[in-house]
């Protein structure tokens, strides 16, 4: 392994974080960089040789000119041989190897690594949150802040390295070379930088603030513009081009707002630092003059203090100018963690266990919620579902029937009563094996936008392809996929179909979402509207498929096309969060209550069902 790969395996950049990311600055850039601080100071300690190098630079170069001064130009080979051979090969070979050493740790250990430790910790954290975090916010400005955050945190540990460590280095090295000639040349130097360090304590604050509300801006720009082309379809079918652009020109406006703010504070801390800066040669150079001129220093001494003064007067400019992104950086990091520290608020209990080995019961004891509102959702629901029973759900829209999906998946938490699956309270297992046990079908079906077969994998990461065009056979898809093909010319089960299935029609891309579930083949089958979007050609095949699916397993069938789920086991009937019909098919039409009116609405049609109610009336 050559010596750069070994540097650039110093840091794990896909370490883990431990624990939850903290809410204040500091702890937070702790959280992000652990794990990576031994490659950092190997980085920061290669810098500060580069800075001190630079040092050495003038003092050579001062030895130098006292060495011509001072002697006899016949002999000034002989006489100095040492030092001419020791200044070659400083610049000739140690210099390079110390700069080249400082470039490698900094691009080999922390550039590529930083980054990706930093965007997977708070990629992971964010994948944990619950489904109400994504609801509340924008996925691209989610996104962007991942990504902000991460290079912002990687952006600060970078200068921390390249510039802090070298400029403290070139700092402490200048002040001992002036202690070495006169005492009140460092004297000169601490007093300059003490009014350099006021400068920076006024403009940083403020550059701090503004950037992290350009950073906001940003933010918000990225999620209109992506809400935008996300809904692209729905924006020409309603010809709302211009209200969409008047959006996010708002959005633009609001972050060019932010950028001038920004931009006029830096552009004063500019101003003021080019003054503040060209002070330290003037006193510098002015001053070993002086000293010169009372014997106290030679000419080498003056212009080794001259190049120092140069060194450091530029220096600042740049030290200054990288402050400022650090101090922005440190704004945008600020801004992040507010959005990406928060809280997970639906969690596993310390001693969760895996669920294994499910038979299938499913119970509802007294069971509500209601989205943190005082009414809708689930109303002491209490429900009992016997391991490879059949049972549909029916009701109007805002019965409660998503939400008993939702709850039973726990993508939220019950507010009262318990759900369990074989008598285990699924607060009490972890999510991720409660959601393996269970395989779901959705109206609105979620594609990636990977290829086929990556789509139908998804139910079972270490399926076959022949397992997989099974799993297609069984759900019908396997008739149109062989016909796919993407603008890359990838075709069949490599076809990739689009940003959420856009390539496909609803009918294929609940196929696909079926075959999904087919391989998954979890004890607990749950299809919401899941043939919805199928003609009634498909839908027959599909349902024999559904049927031969069904076999040995507990299913929840939501259904507003009741001829779906007439043949199930049982159904019961919800309104307002309740359950207040339940039954078989026959049972139900002959109690000639809500699920008959549902029954004869569809099979009867509205006229004979419109009469009927007129005449009761």
């Amino acid at each position: 392994m050559s010596l750069h790969r070994r540097l650039g395996n110093l840091v794990d950049a896909f370490r883990p974080a431990d624990g939850p990311p903290p809410h204040t600055l500091l702890a937070f850039f702790r959280w992000c960089l652990s794990g990576a601080w031994g490659g950092l100071s190997l980085a920061a300690i290669a810098s500060a040789f580069s800075g001190m190098a630079d040092v050495i630079a003038a003092i050579l170069l001062g030895a130098v000119v006292d060495a011509v001064a001072g002697g006899d130009p016949a002999n000034l080979w002989s006489a100095n041989g040492a030092l001419i051979a020791v200044f070659v090969g400083f610049f000739l070979l140690l210099r390079p190897v110390i700069f080249g050493l400082s470039t490698a740790s900094s691009s080999v250990i922390v550039g590529p690594n930083i980054l990706p430790l930093v965007l997977s910790r708070l990629h992971r954290w964010t994948m944990g949150q619950s489904v109400t975090f994504f609801d509340n916010d924008f996925a691209g400005r989610l996104a962007q802040k991942q990504m902000q955050t991460a290079r912002a945190v990687t952006d600060v540990a970078t200068e921390m390295v390249n510039v802090v460590a070298f400029a403290l280095a070139s700092i402490l090295g200048s002040a001992a070379f002036l202690v070495s000639v006169d005492g009140w040349g460092a004297v000169a130097l601490i007093v300059w930088l003490s009014s350099y360090f006021l400068l920076i304590r006024f403009f940083l604050p403020r550059i701090r603030s503004r950037a992290g509300a350009r950073a906001s801006a940003r933010a918000m720009v990225t999620g209109q513009v992506v809400d935008t082309i996300t809904n692209i379809k729905t924006v020409k079918l309603f010809a709302h081009t211009d209200h969409e652009d008047r959006a996010a020109l708002g959005a633009m406006a609001g972050f060019r707002e932010r950028a001038l703010d920004f931009g006029v504070v830096s552009s004063w801390f500019r101003l003021t630092l080019m003054f503040v800066a060209g002070i330290l040669p003037v006193i510098l150079i002015g001053g070993s003059i002086l000293l010169w001129r009372d014997g106290v220093a030679t000419p080498g001494d003056v212009a080794a203090a001259g190049a120092i003064s140069m060194r450091l007067s530029q220096m600042t400019g740049w030290v200054s100018m990288a402050l400022m992104g650090m101090w922005g950086s440190i704004g945008e990091v600020e801004d992040g963690m507010n959005t990406l520290a928060a809280a997970h608020t639906l969690t596993d209990t310390p001693d969760a266990t895996v669920l294994q080995t499910v038979q299938g019961r499913i119970d509802f004891d007294d069971v509500s919620f209601a989205y943190g509102r005082e009414g809708g959702g689930l109303d002491n629901l209490t429900l009992h579902i016997a391991p490879g029973e059949k049972v549909g759900i029916v009701g109007a829209s805002g019965a409660g029937k998503s939400t008993m999906v939702a709850l039973l998946l726990r993508l939220y938490d019950v507010e009262a009563g318990k759900i369990l699956i074989d008598g285990h309270d699924i607060r009490d297992v972890t999510q991720e094996s409660l959601r393996r046990q269970i395989a779901m079908v959705t109206q609105e079906t979620a594609m990636f936008n990977r290829s086929a077969h990556d789509n139908i994998l998804y139910g079972r990461p270490d399926a076959t392809r022949a397992e997989i065009e099974v799993a297609a056979r069984a759900a019908e898809a396997h008739g149109f996929i062989p016909d796919l093909e993407d603008f890359a010319g990838r075709k069949g089960y490599d076809a990739h179909l689009g940003e959420r299935g856009v390539k496909l029609s609803g009918g294929q891309r609940q196929r696909i979402a079926l075959a999904r579930a087919f391989l998954k083949d979890a004890p607990i089958l749950v299809l919401d509207e899941a043939t919805s979007a199928l003609d009634s050609e498909v839908e027959a095949q599909v349902q024999e498929a559904l049927t031969r699916a069904m076999q040995g397993k507990t299913v929840l069938a939501i259904a507003h096309r009741l001829s779906t789920i007439a043949e199930l086991d049982r159904i019961i009937v919800l309104d307002h969060g309740r359950i207040v019909e339940q039954g078989s098919h026959d049972d139900l039409l002959a109690q000639d209550g809500l699920y008959a009116r549902y029954w004869n609405r569809q099979s009867g049609g509205f006229l004979g069902l419109d009469a009927a109610e007129e005449a009761a009336e």
